[in-house]
C-alpha cells in the first residue's frame, strides 16, 4: 500500500493530468445531443398519423423515436456500418482504408465513419470535415458508446439523419416520400431511405434518379447475397420505382393539431381520436359545406365524445372553406350565442328543485317583461302546454316564463356549476334573454355538459344508486390520460338521476329534420336525446345529442358572425348530427333510475299532482322532489242543473237536483289560445238567469301588451292600417264597453275585438264589462 502511494506521489503530475483527462473525457459529451426544434406530431388511438406541424426552423423533423423498423435497421447497417455491433465507436480498418484512399487520390473521397461517428457529426452541426474534427468525433463517439446502448445510437441516427430537402429523420422521410409509416415500408423503400443520408441531394424529383436507383439496387443485391432477402423479394424490390415527389403530410384533424401544438409544441402526441370516424365526420362536414356555402354559410364544427371515458373520438374544428372565410379558425372552443341549447338545463333544474313535474301545464301566451317581449319561433301560441312538450318543441315564451318563475339567480348558479367558461357576467347582464341565447358558450363546454348528464345517469344505475363527485370533468384528447370521476358519494354532484332521465325523455321526442318525421316508428332507429338552438339574427345553429354511450355536438354558421336566413338549428345542424350518429354503434336507451323516483298520481289533463277534483288520473314515476309540487289548480267542482246546461247554486236550485261535476278551467288568456289548438276544451257553462252570486269574472288583454310600442304599417295609398285591439273574458257572451283615452269607441259581445286608428303618441285603453269590472292597458303608437 505504501509503495503504491509512494509511486503515485512521485508521478503526481502525470496522474493529475490523467485525472483531468478522464474528467474531461467523461464530461465531453453533452447530456442532450440534439436540441433542434421538432415537428408537433399527432396520431390516432390506433397509432395512425393524423397530422403534423413543421418544426420552427422550417424542417420536417419528427420528435425522437426509439423504435426502428427491422427492414430499415437491416438496410442501414448493411449500407453504412456492417460491424456496428462489434466496434467501440470507430472502426480502425475502415479508417485505415479511408486514409489510404484519400492520400493516394489527394482528396477526401472516403470518410470511414461509423454510424456512431455520424451521430456525433450530426449533433455538431456545421463543423468542417477536417482530420482534427474527425479525431474529435472519434473521441466523442467512444464516449457515446460507453454512455448509451447500440439501439439508442441507432435511434439517434434514424431520428436525425438528413433525407433531402427539409426532411430530417426516418419518420418524416417515410411519410414525405412514401406517404406511410416507416413500419409499413417495403424492402425497396427501406433501402432507398437507407442510402439517402449518404447523398441526400439524390432525392430531388427528376434529378439523379439513376444514381439513386443504382445505389438502392446495389444495396438490395447485397441483401440478396447475404440471404437476408430471397430472390423473389429481390426481383420485386428492384422493380419498384422511386418516389417522384414529396407527399403532403396527412391533415385529418388540422384544428386539433393547432390546438395541441399550443401546449405541446414539438411533441409526439397519441390522441384519443378514432381515425376512421374522424375521416367520416370530415366527409360529412365537407358534403354539407358544399350545400350550405350556396347560402353563404361557410363554417361548421363537429365534436364527438365517448360518455364513459370522456375521450374525444372526432374533432372537426371547421370546414375546408377559404382563408377569406376563416377556415383556420377552430370553432369548437370559440364563444357563440347559445340560442335555445340551454333550455334542457332549466327544465332539469326545475325538476330537481321540485318546481315542476314533467308534464305540468305552463303558460304559452303573449308575454312582456318590461321592455323584453319574447316570441315563439312560429309566432303562434298554445295557451297552455305540458312543460316536456314546451322543451321538445323548444317554445320560447314558456321557457322565459319558466325562467322568471324559477329565478335568474338560481338558474345562473346551475350554469356556473356546469363550468361554462364563457358565462362571465352576472344575471343582471343577461336578464331573461339568458335562456334564448343572451349568453355565450362553446361547443366543447356544451358537449362536456351533456356528456356529464348522461354519465351521471349511467353511473347511478350501474352502481348502488350512487353518484361520482367529479362528473362535470373535462374531456380528454390524450390517449394516455384517464379521466378521474372522483369518489363515489350518495349526494348528487348537480342534477339528480331522475331529473336527468325525465329531461332526456323529453329531448328524445324532439322533432327530427325534414324527411325523418316518422323515425320513432322504425325499430332500427336510434333513440337520441337531442336539442337544437338558433341564435338571434340567424348567426348560430346548434344541435347536440346524447345516447348512453356518445355525445355529438354540431355548430353551423359563419365565423365572422354574419347571419343568414335559413341558418336554423333543425335545418342545418341537425342533419349533420344524425348523419354522425349513424356512424356510431347502437346504444340502448338509459335505464330508469327507480331509486331516485317516486310513483304518484297525476292529473292527465294538467300534468299536476292530482287534486280531489281530478277524475282522469294516472300513476307515473317522477323525481323525488316532485312530491313538493302543488296539486292541480285547474280542475274545479261546479254545480249544474239536472240537464247539465247551466251552473246553479243554492239560491236557485235544490241541492237534491244539482249535478256536481269536475271542470277543467284555464285563466281567460290561456283559454283564448288553448281552445284554438284543443277543440274539445269546454268553457264553463253560464249560470242560470235566476241564480244569484255568480262566479268572479275576469278579463285579460291579448293585444296590445303592456307599455308596448306599436307601429302601424301603411297600405299602397299611404293610409295607415287599423290597429286591432283584443281582450279575453271569462264569460265571452258578456257585453264590453271600450274607451280610448277616456273616449267611448264602441261595444263588443261574444267576439271581443275592436279596430281603431290611434294617433302617434301614448294612449290609455280602458275596457269595462256589463258587471262593472274594469281593465286598463297603456301603449304607444310610433312612426
Amino acid at each position: 500500500m505504501n509503495k503504491t502511494i509512494g509511486y503515485i506521489k512521485k508521478r503526481k503530475i502525470r496522474f493529475s493530468i490523467l485525472a483531468v483527462l478522464i474528467v474531461v473525457y467523461y464530461f465531453c459529451l453533452p447530456k442532450q445531443l440534439f436540441k433542434d426544434p421538432t415537428s408537433t406530431v399527432i396520431i390516432s388511438s390506433n397509432n395512425e398519423l393524423i397530422g403534423a406541424k413543421i418544426a420552427m426552423d422550417g424542417q420536417w423533423r419528427f420528435p425522437h423515436n426509439n423504435s426502428i423498423p427491422h427492414k430499415f435497421k437491416t438496410c442501414i447497417l448493411q449500407f453504412e456500418d456492417e460491424y456496428f455491433y462489434k466496434h467501440p465507436g470507430f472502426n480502425p480498418i475502415s479508417i485505415f482504408k479511408a486514409l489510404k484512399g484519400n492520400f493516394s487520390s489527394g482528396t477526401v473521397k472516403r470518410g470511414g465513419s461509423t454510424l456512431t461517428q455520424q451521430v456525433i457529426r450530426l449533433s455538431r452541426k456545421g463543423k468542417p470535415r477536417t482530420y482534427f474534427e474527425k479525431f474529435k468525433e472519434l473521441i466523442l463517439a467512444t464516449r457515446l458508446e460507453l454512455r448509451d446502448s447500440k439501439e439508442d445510437i441507432l435511434a439517434y441516427y434514424s431520428s436525425h439523419a438528413p433525407f433531402g430537402g427539409n426532411v430530417v429523420g426516418l419518420d418524416a422521410a417515410s411519410w414525405r416520400y412514401f406517404n406511410r409509416s416507416a413500419n409499413n415500408l417495403s424492402w425497396a423503400e427501406s433501402a432507398t431511405l437507407a442510402v439517402l443520408p449518404n447523398a441526400p441531394s439524390l432525392i430531388y424529383p427528376g434529378k439523379n434518379e439513376n444514381k439513386l436507383l443504382n445505389k438502392r439496387n446495389r444495396l438490395l443485391k447485397k441483401l440478396l447475397e447475404k440471404d437476408i432477402i430471397d430472390s423473389l423479394t429481390y426481383n420485386l424490390s428492384i422493380a419498384e420505382g422511386l418516389p417522384q415527389k414529396p407527399y403532403p403530410l396527412p391533415k385529418i384533424a388540422p384544428h386539433l393539431l393547432q390546438k395541441l401544438s399550443k401546449s405541446n409544441e414539438g411533441e409526439f402526441i397519441k390522441t384519443t381520436i378514432d381515425v376512421t370516424l374522424q375521416k367520416q365526420v370530415n366527409q360529412i362536414v365537407k358534403h354539407h359545406h358544399s350545400v350550405l356555402s350556396q347560402n353563404q354559410i361557410h363554417n361548421a364544427a363537429v365534436l364527438v365524445l365517448d360518455v364513459k371515458t370522456r375521450h374525444v373520438l372526432a374533432y372537426t374544428g371547421n370546414t375546408s372553406t377559404s382563408k377569406k372565410h376563416q377556415k383556420d379558425v377552430d370553432i369548437i372552443d370559440k364563444p357563440r350565442s347559445t340560442g335555445s341549447i340551454l333550455k334542457p338545463f332549466l327544465y332539469a333544474a326545475m325538476l330537481d328543485e321540485g318546481d315542476l313535474l314533467p308534464n305540468t301545464l305552463v303558460a304559452d301566451v303573449p308575454s312582456q317583461f318590461g321592455s323584453y317581449n319574447p316570441e315563439n319561433f312560429n309566432k303562434a301560441y298554445d295557451g297552455a302546454i305540458p312543460a316536456s312538450k314546451a322543451l321538445s318543441r323548444s317554445l320560447n315564451v314558456p321557457s322565459v316564463r319558466m325562467l322568471q318563475e324559477f329565478g335568474l339567480d338560481r338558474f345562473h348558479h346551475y350554469l356556473k356549476a356546469l363550468q361554462l367558461k364563457d358565462l362571465k357576467y352576472n344575471t343582471n347582464h343577461y336578464g331573461l334573454s339568458l335562456i334564448l341565447g343572451g349568453a355565450e358558450s362553446n361547443l366543447w363546454d356544451l358537449c362536456k355538459s351533456y356528456a356529464a348528464l348522461a354519465s351521471t345517469l349511467n353511473h347511478f344505475t350501474e352502481t348502488s344508486s350512487e353518484y361520482y363527485a367529479n362528473e362535470f370533468c373535462e374531456p380528454t384528447l390524450m390517449a394516455s390520460e384517464m379521466v378521474d370521476f372522483g369518489d363515489i358519494q350518495s349526494e348528487k354532484a348537480l342534477f339528480g338521476a331522475a331529473s336527468i332521465y325525465l329531461t332526456f325523455e323529453s329531448l328524445k321526442k324532439v322533432n327530427r329534420p325534414e324527411g325523418d318525421e316518422n323515425w320513432e316508428f322504425f325499430d332500427g332507429s336510434k333513440q337520441i336525446a337531442w336539442k337544437t338552438g338558433t341564435s338571434f339574427g340567424y348567426r348560430d345553429a346548434w344541435a347536440i345529442g346524447t345516447t348512453k354511450d356518445y355525445v355529438v355536438g354540431v355548430w353551423v354558421g359563419n365565423a365572422d358572425g354574419e347571419g343568414r336566413s335559413g341558418l336554423v338549428g333543425v335545418q342545418t345542424a341537425a342533419p349533420i348530427l344524425f348523419e354522425v350518429f349513424d356512424l356510431l354503434p347502437e346504444s340502448a336507451w338509459f335505464r330508469k333510475p327507480f331509486d331516485d323516483m317516486q310513483e304518484i298520481t297525476v292529473c292527465k289533463q294538467s300534468g299536476h299532482r292530482a287534486s280531489p277534483n281530478c277524475l282522469d288520473t294516472e300513476h307515473v314515476f317522477v323525481q323525488q322532489s316532485g312530491l313538493k309540487t302543488k296539486a292541480c289548480p285547474y280542475h274545479v267542482l261546479i254545480h249544474l242543473d239536472t240537464n247539465e246546461s247551466y251552473q246553479v247554486n243554492a239560491s236557485c236550485e235544490a241541492l237534491s237536483n244539482m249535478n256536481h261535476k269536475s271542470w277543467f278551467v284555464l285563466p281567460p288568456l290561456m283559454a283564448y289560445y288553448y281552445k284554438t289548438k284543443n277543440p274539445f276544451y269546454k268553457p264553463l257553462p253560464k249560470f242560470r238567469s235566476d241564480c244569484l252570486g255568480e262566479q268572479a269574472l275576469t278579463m285579460e288583454f291579448i293585444y296590445p301588451q303592456e307599455n308596448h310600442s306599436v307601429f302601424l304599417p301603411k297600405d299602397f295609398n299611404g293610409i295607415s292600417n287599423d290597429m286591432i285591439l283584443k281582450i279575453a273574458h271569462s264569460k265571452p257572451e258578456s257585453t264590453l264597453f271600450w274607451y280610448l283615452d277616456e273616449v267611448f269607441i264602441g261595444t263588443t259581445k261574444d267576439i271581443h275585438e275592436m279596430a281603431v286608428l290611434p294617433k302617434q303618441g301614448q294612449h290609455t285603453l280602458t275596457v269595462v264589462d256589463e258587471f262593472g269590472n274594469e281593465a286598463k292597458r297603456f301603449f304607444e303608437v310610433s312612426n
